[in-house]
C-alpha cells in the first residue's frame, strides 16, 4: 500500500504554495513590465518527475512511497534544490520550492538554476534501515536526473548528512566516484566545513544588516524564532551572540518563552537529548499561535509555509520579520503585512546562506582542495551581503516591498540569461 499523505492546515488548498510563488513573481514582473517570453519560460518547471519507490519495510511488508523531483530551472547552470521527507509533501509543494530556489540562486548571483524534490512519508516512524532503503530507491529511479553538471540535491526537511551519504554512495555505485553529486554531505565523505550552520548563519547576518539598516541597536532588541530545527536553532544562537535578546522559540510540539531572554544553548542541549521542547521547565509555556503574534522587534518565522496567512495576519505584532524558511507567509497576507508597515526580509535572501555555503562545497568537490570554516565564511559573507545591498537598493529605486525587490533583482537575472541563450 501507498504511503497516506497526511494534510496540514498551513497547507490549506486556499494557500497553494506555487500560487503563492507565482503571485509574487507576476507581482514584480509587472513593476517591470517583463516581456511576455520571460514570464511565460519563468511560469512553469522545465521537467516533473513522480516516480513510485516499492520498498520492504522492516516487517517483511512492501510499502509505495511517493517520490518527486521538480527542475524548475536550468538558465543559470546545473540545477540545485534539497529533499524533504515529510508526511505532508506533495507536488504543488515541491514546484514552489523548486521555483523559490531558481529566483534565490539568481539573486545571490550563484551557477545554479533552481530545483526541489521530496517524498511522503514521515522520517519519525521509520527506522534508519528502512530511510536507507527508500532513499537508495529513490536515488535509482532518479539516477539520470541526478548529476554534477545537471542536478544536486542537498538536505531539506527530515532529511540530513546521512541521508545525502546514502545518495552520494548509491550514485556512485552506479557512476563511479561522484562527490559533487550532492551536498550536505558528513566532511568525511566531502562534505564542507561551515554547512550545517549556513542557512541560520545567512538568517542571522541579513537580519543583522536589517538591524543596522534601520539603525536599531542589537542589545534593544527582542526576536522570536518559530521553528527550532537546524535552520531556527542556529539563527537563535548566532543572534544571541549578537547581542539580541531571543525571548521565545517553538517547535512543532509547541514553545517556550522568557521575557528576560532565554537560554539558547541550554535549549539546544536539552533538544538534542529529548527530541523536542515538550517538557522544558525553565522557562513559560506558549503556543506556535500565540508565539506569531508576540509584541516584539523581529519574528523568524523557520518552519513551514504559509504559517502565516490572512486567518492571522492581522495579529502579528513583530516591526521586522525575516523568513527562515520557505514561503511562511502567504501571498494574500502580504498586503496585511505591508499595510501595517512590518519590513520582511524574503526568503529568497534571508536563508540563502545554505545554498551559498552548498555552492562552495561543490566547488571543492570538483577542485580536490578544501577550505577552513573560516575561509567558507569570508566566501560567502560577501556574496550575501551584497544581494541584501542590491535588494535594498532596489527597494527604495521602484518603492516596493523587500520582497518584491528580491524577485525583480532575480528576474532580471534570469531574463538576461534567457535572452542571452537565444530564440531555439
Amino acid at each position: 500500500m501507498a504511503e497516506v499523505k497526511t494534510p496540514m492546515s498551513s497547507k490549506d488548498q486556499k494557500h497553494s504554495p506555487f500560487e503563492s510563488m507565482l503571485a509574487r513573481f507576476h507581482a514584480a514582473a509587472d513593476i517591470i513590465n517583463l516581456d511576455q517570453r520571460f514570464r511565460d519560460v519563468l511560469s512553469a518547471p522545465e521537467r516533473t518527475m513522480i516516480v513510485n519507490l516499492p520498498v520492504k519495510l522492516d516487517d517483511g511488508t512492501t510499502r509505495v512511497f511517493e517520490g518527486y523531483r521538480v527542475i524548475h530551472s536550468t538558465v543559470m547552470g546545473p540545477s540545485k534544490g534539497g529533499i524533504r521527507f515529510a508526511p505532508f509533501v506533495d507536488l504543488d509543494e515541491v514546484k514552489a520550492l523548486a521555483g523559490w530556489m531558481t529566483f534565490k540562486c539568481a539573486l545571490v548571483g550563484l551557477p545554479y538554476g533552481g530545483a526541489k524534490g521530496g517524498i511522503t512519508l514521515n522520517p519519525k516512524v521509520r527506522s534508519e534501515d528502512e530511510l536507507e532503503r527508500i532513499t537508495r530507491a529513490y536515488t535509482r529511479a532518479l539516477k539520470d536526473v541526478f548529476g554534477e553538471d545537471s542536478d544536486i540535491p542537498a538536505p531539506d526537511m527530515g532529511t540530513n548528512n546521512r541521508v545525502m551519504a546514502w545518495i552520494f554512495h548509491e550514485y556512485s555505485r552506479i557512476f563511479g566516484y561522484t562527490p559533487g553529486v550532492v551536498t550536505g554531505k558528513p566532511l568525511h565523505l566531502g562534505g564542507s566545513k561551515g554547512r550545517v550552520p549556513a542557512t541560520g548563519w545567512g538568517v542571522m547576518l541579513t537580519t543583522m544588516k536589517a538591524i543596522e539598516r534601520l539603525g536599531w541597536k542589537p542589545s534593544e532588541l527582542r526576536v522570536a524564532v518559530q521553528g527550532f530545527g537546524n535552520v531556527g536553532s542556529w539563527a537563535a544562537k548566532l543572534l544571541q551572540d549578537q547581542g539580541v535578546k531571543v525571548v521565545a522559540v517553538s517547535d512543532h510540539t509547541g514553545g517556550v518563552y522568557s521575557d528576560e531572554g532565554l537560554n539558547v544553548r541550554e535549549l539546544v542541549r536539552y533538544v538534542k537529548g529529548n527530541g523536542s521542547l515538550a517538557g522544558y521547565s525553565n522557562a513559560s509555556s506558549i503556543t506556535n499561535a500565540e508565539l506569531l503574534t508576540m509584541d516584539l522587534d523581529i519574528l523568524i518565522p523557520a518552519a513551514i509555509e504559509n504559517v502565516i496567512n490572512p486567518s492571522n495576519a492581522n495579529d502579528v505584532k513583530a516591526k521586522l520579520i525575516v523568513e527562515g524558511a520557505n514561503g511562511p507567509i502567504s501571498s494574500e497576507a502580504d498586503s496585511i503585512i505591508q499595510e501595517k508597515g512590518i519590513l520582511i526580509i524574503p526568503d529568497i535572501l534571508a536563508n540563502a546562506g545554505g545554498v551559498t555555503v552548498s555552492y562552495f562545497e561543490w566547488v571543492q568537490n570538483r577542485r580536490g582542495h578544501y577550505y577552513s570554516e573560516e575561509e567558507i565564511r569570508e566566501k560567502a559573507a560577501p556574496i550575501m551581503s551584497d544581494a541584501f545591498d542590491r535588494v535594498w537598493d532596489k527597494r527604495e529605486k521602484h518603492g516596493c516591498t523587500m520582497r518584491l525587490a528580491a524577485y525583480i533583482e532575480a528576474i532580471e537575472r534570469l531574463a538576461t540569461g534567457i535572452d542571452l541563450e537565444g530564440n531555439f
